[in-house]
């Protein structure tokens, strides 16, 4: 952990304490991505700890490099381990260079306050209307702006659950069992895999060989290939 990261330990510490228990305030470090949180405070909400890796969402960011134009992104879908849908942003924290070398992240659950919005309504309307207005509050709560409205977060606990969030996510449009899937329709899910940073987690390699029933050696040439 850099000097620069350390001074944020405190922020995440006091931001926790004002903001209370419905927020999740994180610091990663992006230099150890399977063990990228280095301070949480209620991390309750997303079931993580110290020690926990990045998300697939903090590997889309980078892969973008949206952290050239943009010094945090507000406002964006994350899925708490419960369910719960979370208001998620994350800032860039950079070196003197300008290159991101961590994130200080708060997640926002506000299921409390929803609950206590409809039982509210019921009191007072009638149940068509509270249904509506449920309705209305949940989709609202998809739209977001920008490139927000193209991340969802998933909290990942470890490294293994992570792998396997990854890979379902880029596969979940395919009907046919992986290990029955043409060349190229592998290549498909290869370059999705890479995009979302797969291969940059430890155990990534032999993860995907076993689900494409196939080697390692043929793994690493997709791997080339996208490369090229």
């Amino acid at each position: 952990m850099t000097d620069l990261l350390y001074s944020y330990t405190t922020t995440v510490k006091f931001l926790g304490s004002v903001l209370g228990p419905d927020y999740e305030v994180v610091l990663q470090d992006l230099s150890n991505i399977n063990h990228s949180v280095i301070a949480i405070e209620n991390g309750h909400i997303s079931g993580r700890t110290i020690g926990s890796p990045l998300t697939s969402a903090v590997f889309q960011m980078l892969s973008s490099k949206v952290y050239e134009e943009d010094d945090f992104i507000a406002n964006y879908k994350g899925v708490a381990e419960n369910g719960h849908i979370l208001r998620s942003s994350s800032m860039f924290i950079k070196d003197s260079n300008g290159n991101p070398i961590g994130l200080l992240c708060i997640n926002f659950d506000d299921s409390r306050y929803m609950e206590l919005h409809e039982k509210l309504f019921s009191l007072i309307h009638p149940g068509n209307f509270v249904k509506n207005i449920s309705s209305g509050i949940a989709e609202s709560k998809e739209n977001v702006k920008d490139l927000s409205s193209r991340i969802t977060e998933n909290f990942a606990i470890d490294v293994a659950s992570l792998r396997e969030q990854i890979f379902n996510d880029a596969t979940a449009n395919f009907t046919t069992p992986v290990d029955r899937l043409n060349q190229n329709e592998r290549k498909e899910i290869m370059i999705k895999l890479y995009e979302q940073g797969l291969f940059q987690l430890k155990g990534s390699i032999p993860f995907v060989a076993k689900r494409f029933s196939c080697s390692q050696a043929t793994i690493y040439r997709y791997l080339g290939e996208i490369n090229n």
